[in-house]
């Protein structure tokens, strides 16, 4: 049970550099797809873009774990007349951080721009409300494009001559660092984290010749952010029992730390499986990992979907620490070591 973490470390940072905001994650599966066969898995992908590995197992029992490639973003929602973009979210990204971030815009006919989110009143030497202009609304802030026209600012027929449209996505960048004392910082750490850990666990298993107990379905999910991650999932009447590997929460109340895998009791769908929460909780107990129990009001997860689906299986989440979620994240080497500790001891034990 070794973890790679150099291994971990490099694919995280890999996969984190794929802009993947919801509904625009086609790069980021195809990238995950690419790293998979060159194990030498076998997958496919589902009408709705998720990436699905089928793997056999020692007993006839059938058991599934995702994480999700969709991370947040924006989508442009209009052209003002002096050429700024207005935007709507997808996703629930904390406003607040968004201001002054460096974003790119994809259009539907292949070209990319880049450009700044910014507020409306953006330089203190200019407006009286620089610093008080609430950063809690969208129409309180716009995307300003590193475009020109003939040495001066475009307008709104000019960027509509660029081939920028309403629905095209904007991307914010993810400022990765991997930092001393074992601190990775990122956005999107939910979830490309618990990406980087099956993807780890998937080389561990090929490398050492290990088959998992049971037949195991891999899911990379493409729309948990909005809720229906895996509404639909395959083979589902051959399931009995799904973990989803998202992140962990950390504030107040929470038990939970950036140095400790996180399992989750309930969450905004209610209370996960009794049994196999109880059991992951005796596995973390038993090889004295760093761990936590708690209860998480605003969340939600791949197997919340997948009930709220009508799907029968024992349902269960563990994930990594994450500070700050949906804002400047941070997590912590051992926390993802602890995590993927009690994965393995999961699909193998």
């Amino acid at each position: 049970m070794n973890f790679n973490a150099e291994y971990f470390k490099k694919v995280l940072v890999d996969v984190l550099a794929v802009d993947s905001p919801i509904g625009f994650t086609h790069d980021a599966i195809a990238h995950v797809k690419s790293m998979v066969d060159d194990m030498g898995y076998d997958s496919y992908l589902t009408n709705k873009g998720n990436l699905v590995l089928d793997i056999k197992g020692q007993s006839d029992k059938a058991v599934g774990i995702s994480a999700h490639i969709d991370t947040l973003g924006l989508v442009v929602k209009a052209i003002k007349d002096d050429g700024t973009l207005s935007f709507t979210r997808v996703g629930g990204a904390t406003l607040a951080t968004l201001d002054g971030e460096y974003c790119k815009v994809y259009t539907r006919c292949g070209k990319v721009y880049t450009g700044t989110i910014l507020s409306n009143s953006p330089s203190s030497h200019v407006y009286d409300d620089a610093e008080t202009l609430t950063r809690n609304s969208t129409k309180n802030l716009h995307i300003r494009l590193d475009v020109a026209k003939d040495g001066a600012y475009p307008d709104k027929e000019y960027v509509e001559g660029l081939g920028i449209l309403a629905g095209d996505f904007i991307c914010y960048d993810p400022k990765t660092q991997i930092c001393s004392d074992g601190f990775i910082k990122s956005r999107f750490l939910d979830d490309k984290s618990g990406v980087a850990l099956i993807l780890t666990m998937l080389k561990y298993f090929k490398d050492e010749n290990i088959i998992p107990r049971d037949n195991l379905c891999v899911i990379f999910s493409t729309y948990e952010e909005m809720g229906h991650g895996l509404a639909h999932l395959p083979n589902s009447d051959k399931i009995s029992e799904f973990v989803a590997i998202d992140m962990g929460c950390i504030g107040d109340d929470l038990g939970g730390s950036e140095f400790a895998v996180s399992i989750c009791a309930k969450d905004s769908g209610g209370p996960y499986d009794y049994e196999l929460t109880s059991r992951l909780i005796g596995f973390a107990k038993e090889a004295g990992l760093n761990f936590a129990v708690d209860t998480y009001v605003y969340y939600g997860s791949d197997v919340t979907a997948a009930y709220r689906a009508g799907h029968d299986f024992k349902g269960a989440l563990i994930g990594p620490g994450i500070a700050a979620s949906h804002g400047m994240e941070r997590c912590h080497i051992d926390g993802c070591e602890n995590a993927w500790k009690l994965l393995y001891l999961y699909l193998t034990k």
